[in-house]
This record gives structure tokens, sequence and C-alpha cells, in this order.
């Protein structure tokens, strides 16, 4: 009877377009899903082993798998689930003997309903799947979702080996950041550990990868209210690129033409310089040779030889 309910919840939910305006399309399809893995998870399923969960067509694009573990093994020893390592020290609560996690990959075509329900800012757009980690214990309808924080060492999420989205990654993006979605409608930004994508959190939850994009990039991705091409924000990249470039270049020529031109005016300043310098040395030698022709006297011998005669 649950199930069925579930089915009709997830026919009206599938009728339904997504919208930014709805808030709750995220908590509806996730609880899709949660009933989906119970369905397939049952008591008979051994402990210890990752069940991929088989969901309808119409959900294309979502992968989950489930697996079932001892809390104290959990807590000593840790695991990896897919995208997920959990490190010993984890604070699980309350948990009385097993916890199933759930792992999900929301894919192309439903990691957008996250995107859209936390009302991210504009300036930010989601690049990666959005991937999620959930704990439950009990099982079916009596199951409920209980907390993992992480102890001494954070839980950590790998992109790596995730599709970056196509239409929401568009070129000239600056280096991604990581997030997590809060169930009270808050976005977390977490840290990465070096420049590999690979986030680190100190509890489950969901998880994305977002890019900061330049501010001609924001203003590019919507025009009149709707979302433009991606091969239209790859031309607006390449234009403003080609501008940078061209006034740089016109940048580096100016540059060049002053330097040139002060080499060239203090060249000449230097010629001016000497040539001072030669005109006042001439001038000086000339007044000093004229100085010492005007003083110099000659004995008159020819005054003395006519004297000499008239004895």
């Amino acid at each position: 009877m649950g199930f069925l309910f579930s089915l009709i919840t997830l026919t009206t939910f599938l009728s339904l377009q997504p919208s930014k305006s709805d808030q709750n399309q995220h908590l509806l399809l996730d609880q899709i899903i949660k009933d989906y893995t119970f369905k397939s998870y049952t008591t008979n399923s051994k402990t210890g082993k990752l069940h991929a969960i088989n969901l309808p067509s119409n959900l294309s694009g979502v992968k989950v798998d489930a697996i079932r573990l001892r809390c104290g093994s959990l807590q000593r020893y840790g695991a990896k689930i897919q995208e997920f390592r959990l490190s010993s020290g984890l604070n699980i609560r309350p948990c009385s003997k097993r916890v199933i996690l759930v792992r999900q990959n929301l894919g192309s075509n439903w990691s957008s309903i996250y995107y859209n329900s936390y009302k991210l800012s504009s300036a930010y757009q989601l690049i990666a799947p959005v991937l999620a980690l959930l704990a439950y214990t009990g099982t079916g309808k009596n199951a409920s979702t209980i907390e993992m924080p992480a102890g001494k060492n954070p839980i950590s999420i790998d992109f790596r080996s995730t599709e970056f989205l196509n239409d929401t990654s568009p070129a000239g993006i600056i280096s991604p950041l990581c997030v997590r979605f809060d169930e009270d409608g808050k976005i977390v930004f977490l840290n990465r550990t070096g420049p590999n994508n690979v986030c680190v959190s100190t509890s489950n939850g969901y998880f994305g990868l977002v890019a900061e994009m330049p501010l001609y990039m924001t203003a590019a991705l919507k025009s009149g209210g709707k979302e433009v091409g991606k091969w239209k924000i790859v031309m607006v990249g390449l234009i403003g690129g080609a501008l940078g470039a061209a006034l740089l270049s016109l940048l580096a020529i100016a540059m060049f033409v002053n330097a040139k031109k002060k080499i060239k005016k203090e060249e000449m300043d230097e010629l001016e310089r000497r040539a001072y310098e030669e005109e006042a040395l001439r001038v000086s030698m000339v007044g000093h040779v004229r100085g010492n022709s005007g003083t110099r006297t000659t004995v008159p011998t020819i005054h003395h030889y006519y004297h000499d005669c008239n004895k």
C-alpha cells in the first residue's frame, strides 16, 4: 500500500515540469528514491555488500546504491562507498545495531532541482552532478534518517570520476568550489583537498560542485530572463578574450614607443651637453691665446744699428 502511494506520488511528480519557484521538489524526489530503495533492499540482503537500486525509467540518469553495515564496525573502520570515503571515528546517532547507507548520484537530468530549489547566486553555476550520502535505521516505512557527523577526520567526496554537466560548464569559469545542501535550506561552502575536485565535509548529506564565473560571463548567461545557448556564452568568452589580448598588445606597444622616445631624448641631451662643453672649451682656448700675444715685446735691433753709423 505504501509503495502504491509512492508510485502515485512519482507519477504526479513526473507530470510536473521542474520550476525554480517550487522549493519542495528535491524533498519529494528524495522520498521517492527512499521508497524504491527500501522496496529493493530486503531483510535478506547481505550485510556489507553494495546493492544497486532499480529505479523507474522516468528517473533516468539517477544512480542509487545501498549498503547495510554494523554500526560498531563502521565507527571503528570507516568505509568507502563509491565517491564517498568515511574515516574511522564516525559518531552515528542513534544507531542500535545496523545502519543502511544510501548513495545517490542525481546525474545531469535531476541535479538542477537542488540548484533551483536552494536559489544559488547567479554568480555560481552547478558544473557536476549532485552526490548524496544518507544514513537510515530500520526498514521499510519505519526507516528513519539519522545523523552521521565525522570524527577526527572529515568525510571526503571525490568528484573526479563524475562527468561534468555540459550545459552548465561554460568556458572561462574560475576554480570550482564545493558546496553542501543542508536540510534547513542553507548552502555551506566546503574546502577542497588540493587542486583535485575532492571535497571534505564534517557530516553526510547532499553535495555539489559549483564554479564562480566572471561578471561578463554572468551577464551573458541571461538575456531577458531566458537562458542563452552555450555557443553564445563561448562566443562572449572568445570576444572578451580577444579584446583583452588587443588591449594588452596596445599597452605593450605604447610602453615600447614611450621607452624608445625616452632613450632618444637622453641621447639628444647627451649630444647637446657634449657640444656645449666643446664650444666652451674652444672659446676658453682662443681667449687664452689672444691674451698672451698682446703682452709680448721684441728688441729694436735696427734702431741700434742706425745709431752706430752716425757716430
